[in-house]
């Protein structure tokens, strides 16, 4: 989008490209032209009705002057600013994608964090741009979502990742008044169901680890690695750990992935904490004490290997201790609150039962039943 004195001679000049261009007009603001990949020239006035953008399209530059436009422009504006009856915005449907993704990016650093803001960012520019940059965002259907989501499907872990995003861009989209509410394309889409996905670790694993992490007591990195286990927490959340987050004997988040939030804490998780030395503001401090510990993932790379469980993330202490407490009866609303989950349907990804647990369950019910087990 540029800038500029719109005269007829340059309206007239002006050229498409590959994506869907705009030229404001200096001399009658929320004036302008639109030039379409395919040639066409339109002429538009972009205005703010009842708190919402409009688009609403003026006519044809091969149609009419740019004196007759702006004229009409002039009038539409004046109708908007009065409170009286405005057309239809057709335009508002015809804004390039990539510029409403922008807009909505723009919006949603307010709420995301910026490592979310960043990891997005990434799925926008890689799985999503490369699809759909340059078409007009209201002429995205279900059918193109769907077919932009199976052509993904070489890497499956990327395309569940990234439709949550585009499906963002497009409820905003309806907030903003690009496109009718109602009408976000990104309502059916079904996840992959990706192999290795869920781990969790067997009692005898957990054993193991225990083990392990004893012959690494003093370790700060054991210790944290030791509170992921038996909290649920997010690494992140452990490692920017204060001081002045532990007290009453619980962990008080100021600023989790979802919020402020209250950890309850276990007899066992308290001692790790109460045996650690307090010698400045992080739980778990780096090397100079300015910062909190670094090199996480390359401790538990060493550690997983020593304890053969080399096939097991962080990540996968959070769906086990998750899993241990369905196990023990907990309810979803009670381990979402355990996992800081501000959705119930978020809770149930992490609701998966161990096979071995499926197996006890079977061989439980066989007798009953009158099998052999």
């Amino acid at each position: 989008m540029s800038n500029r004195r719109l005269t007829q001679r340059l309206i007239d000049t002006l050229t498409p490209g590959k994506s869907v261009r705009e030229v404001r007009d200096t001399e009658l603001r929320g004036f302008g032209v639109r030039i379409l990949p395919s040639g066409r020239k339109r002429f538009f006035v972009h205005a703010q009705v009842n708190g919402k953008r409009t688009w609403t399209k003026i006519g044809d530059a091969g149609a009419m002057t740019l004196a007759e436009a702006r004229d009409l422009a002039r009038s539409h504006l004046a109708t908007s600013r009065t409170g009286g009856p405005s057309r239809s915005s057709e335009i508002a449907a015809e804004t390039p994608f990539e510029n409403v993704a922008d807009a909505v990016f723009r919006r949603q650093s307010r709420h995301w964090k910026p490592g979310t803001l960043d990891v997005n960012r990434r799925y926008l520019k890689n799985q999503i741009l490369p699809r759909f940059r340059g078409w007009p965002v209201g002429a995205i259907t279900s059918a193109d979502v769907q077919q932009w989501f199976a052509s993904l499907s070489s890497t499956p872990a990327a395309a569940d990742r990234a439709a949550p995003v585009l499906s963002v861009i497009m409820r905003e989209a309806e907030t903003l008044g690009f496109r009718p509410e109602g009408s976000n394309p990104c309502g059916n889409i079904r996840r992959y169901r990706r192999r290795g996905r869920e781990r969790f670790l067997s009692p005898e694993e957990t054993r193991r680890l225990g083990t392990v992490l004893k012959e690494h007591d003093g370790h700060v990195l054991a210790a944290v690695v030791k509170l992921l286990a038996l909290t649920g927490c997010r690494k992140s959340e452990m490692l920017t750990l204060q001081w002045r987050d532990y007290r009453d004997g619980n962990l008080f988040l100021r600023d989790g992935k979802t919020g402020p939030r209250t950890v309850w804490l276990s007899s066992a998780a308290r001692a790790v904490l109460d045996g650690l030395p307090r010698n400045g503001v992080w739980v778990f401090p780096g090397r100079n004490g300015t910062g909190p510990a670094q090199g996480l993932r390359q401790f538990w790379q060493g550690l997983r290997d020593e304890a053969d469980l080399r096939d097991v993330r962080l990540h996968d202490l959070r769906h086990s201790y998750a899993s241990l407490a369905i196990q023990a009866g907990e309810t979803v609303l009670t381990i979402g609150r355990l996992l800081g989950h501000n959705r119930p349907e978020t809770t149930l990804k992490y609701i998966h039962l161990a096979d071995q647990t499926v197996r006890d369950a079977v061989d439980a019910v066989a007798p009953v039943l009158g099998g052999k087990g």
